[in-house]
């Protein structure tokens, strides 16, 4: 079904002529910015009351975000964020906006005002005639937040924060035998009115919700630093006593820490005390890359730790020994976000704190995980088997988990019954039936697995094979007609085999079951704003093509002439770093008959890594060197998260 424009249903209701339509939108061509509607009005065509009638009747107003987009105040992350928060709280979506901090409420008048076609007033409560107060009753103007602003003749000019609808104008003005020109102010100035006409005290809604609220952003990391007061050295039990009584600056100061972690996409927050009058310094981890976020007076270097420690359920009176929790952050703040807490007791008697800031949510895309053409169609043999063992392995924080739910997203049919492992469950989808698992109370990977056996599956997902019991019923599984995925953490595919040979899984079973390795690896993406590109200098090259070993970049069929390479520059929007986003560096090990054979005589890496590059592999630095070369990144970066 077609959309109509708003032109087409004034011309449907009669309200003007397909030619006075014809003659505003070749005015539109002089005045593009203008809304066909205004056009229509200005030239005499329709009566704004009219125009307003059919906009509102037919949901045909301009949305207040795109106004505020186009107008620069706020950016799509931003309008999301706002989204999110009106429906968490209950709220609208411009309370969001100003609870959040991101418009003010000046800002907001001036975009409802432009969204229905009406003047923004600032009003001045001293010009104001004391006798307007007898057109409209104090009761209606406080419930509908509308104020008399003046009278002229028989027109009275009505301040709202928000329009009324056009049948309650038409009742109004039958009411009070006066016409009513509407106009928007702030809901403040408005309140003001109130006040001056009525005498009535109004608590703004705006004002009470952030009282409320506060707790979740606070206006800013220095502004709450410089509400703390005393400047001596603190006491454990005097600062624990503090934060048990909900002391409001570490409160708000905590969730501002966490609040600006996610906003800027980190993976880690890292509260570090140190003993003296040292400041605690906060580190948080963005992109694989830490660095300073914050340093916090050292008064705060006891009350943030047991802030934290109560917030995660953990005992804030044992300081001698780690401890690990997890906190559901909506019941603290607006994200509907996990966050993983692990404690650890340093000199002085201090505490670390470490927050792992869950990215839950969708899984990726399968052809946006920058596989190239070999490892992609290996990868999507291997996970289009009917049974085996597929292992995705590679360090912590490599992004082993969103590979396997990208591949997992490709087979999640509903012919299929996929049991996944997880700890934690970051990434959930419709279809598959996950696990938390816990080993406190003896619920281990390895029981998860066993018991998924019993319940008829035909994808497996462990989350890792953490020893020598796991991995021997992982194979046993894959061997009985299941498809199984799994992580480990080794340093390239090829270690990999050796180490489940190491770990005393029979070399036979574990040669028939496994289908592939994918090693791999994130690395920077550089910024697409700000990135140069350059050519090579010749010793450059030679350094590159050394790395990448000779007899290979042969065979790759690229041009010592055609290479360009980029580099890291820095600008606003990647935080000067020349950094924005990651991409994942790939191996893939595709387990064939001479491979299975070397598994079974149980081979040593080197002779794996030889016969896998027979095969086809390209090694991690490798395809690191050919995403260098197509711009996406630069060598430093692969120098950096590739050893060999």
């Amino acid at each position: 079904m077609s959309i109509k424009k708003v032109g087409e249903l004034l011309v449907e209701q009669n309200l003007v002529t397909q030619e006075q339509l014809g003659e505003a939108l070749e005015l539109q061509k002089v005045f593009p910015e203008q809304p066909i509607g205004q056009l229509l009005c200005k030239l005499g065509f329709i009566k704004e009351s009219d125009l307003s009638f059919v906009l509102d009747q037919k949901n045909k107003r301009r949305k207040l975000s795109d106004i505020l987009l186009k107008n620069g105040l706020v950016d799509q992350q931003k309008i999301s964020h706002a989204r999110e928060i009106s429906k968490q709280s209950d709220i609208t979506f411009d309370k969001a906006l100003l609870k959040l901090r991101y418009i003010d409420d000046e800002q907001l008048a001036q975009a409802i005002a432009g969204q229905y076609d009406l003047p923004y007033v600032k009003i001045n409560t001293l010009d104001l005639d004391a006798s307007l107060s007898r057109y409209i009753s104090a009761v209606y103007a406080q419930k509908q937040r509308i104020a008399p602003i003046s009278k002229i003749g028989n027109t009275l000019t009505l301040a709202m924060a928000y329009p009324l609808r056009h049948h309650d104008i038409r009742e109004l003005e039958d009411s009070i035998r006066l016409k009513i020109i509407s106009a928007i102010a702030t809901e403040a100035d408005i309140y003001k009115v109130l006040k001056r006409l009525y005498n009535i005290d109004v608590v703004s809604t705006i004002s009470a919700n952030d009282e409320v609220n506060l707790d979740i952003v606070p206006d800013s990391i220095v502004d709450l630093l410089s509400k703390s007061s005393g400047s001596d050295e603190p006491e454990v039990e005097e600062e624990t006593k503090k934060v048990t009584e909900k002391d409001s600056v570490i409160v708000k100061l905590v969730n501002k820490i966490v609040y600006d972690a996610y906003m800027n996409k980190a993976s880690d927050i890292h509260i570090e005390p140190y003993p003296g009058k040292k400041d605690v310094v906060v580190r948080t981890r963005v992109d694989g890359h830490c660095s300073i976020y914050q340093k916090i007076p050292y008064k705060y270097k006891f009350a943030i730790p047991s802030r934290i420690k109560i917030m995660a359920d953990l005992d804030i009176a044992e300081r001698r020994k780690p401890q690990d929790g997890k906190i559901d952050f909506k019941k603290f703040g607006p994200l509907d976000t996990e966050l993983r807490v692990a404690t650890m007791p340093t000199v002085g008697g201090l505490e670390d704190v470490v927050i792992r800031v869950l990215a839950g949510g969708e899984p990726m895309q399968f052809g946006e995980l920058g596989l190239t053409e070999r490892n992609m169609r290996v990868f999507n043999e291997s996970i289009n088997s009917p049974h085996g063992l597929i292992l995705v392995v590679g360090p912590t924080g490599s992004g082993k988990t969103t590979t396997l739910h990208s591949g997992l997203a490709m087979i999640n049919t509903t012919n299929r019954k996929i049991w996944t492992a997880e700890d934690p469950v970051e990434i959930t989808q419709p279809g598959l039936r996950q696990v938390q698992i816990n080993p406190r109370i003896g619920f281990t990977f390895a029981a998860a697995l066993r018991s998924f056996l019993r319940l008829d599956p035909d994808v497996i997902m462990v989350g890792e094979m953490r020893d020598e019991e796991t991995a021997s019923i992982a194979v046993e599984a894959s061997l009985t007609g299941h498809l199984v995925f799994s992580t480990l953490h080794t340093n390239s595919a090829p270690e990999t085999v050796t180490r489940l040979l190491e770990m005393g899984l029979d070399p036979y079973s574990f040669s028939d079951s496994l289908l592939c390795i994918l090693g791999q690896r994130l690395g920077r993406r550089l910024c697409k704003d700000c990135k140069e590109s350059y050519h090579p200098s010749e010793q450059e090259i030679e350094e590159i093509i050394e790395e990448y070993g000779r007899e290979d970049f042969a065979n790759t069929g690229l041009g010592r002439s055609d290479l360009k390479m980029n580099r890291a520059v820095g600008c606003e929007r990647c935080g000067h770093s020349g950094y924005r986003g990651r991409l994942g560096i790939h191996e893939v090990l595709e387990c064939g008959p001479k491979l299975k054979s070397l598994i079974k005589r149980r081979a040593d890496t080197d002779t794996v890594r030889e016969q896998a590059a027979l095969d086809g592999m390209t090694t991690l630095k490798q395809d690191g060197i050919l995403k260098v070369f197509q711009g996406i990144t630069d060598i430093h970066e692969i120098r950096r998260v590739c050893i060999k």
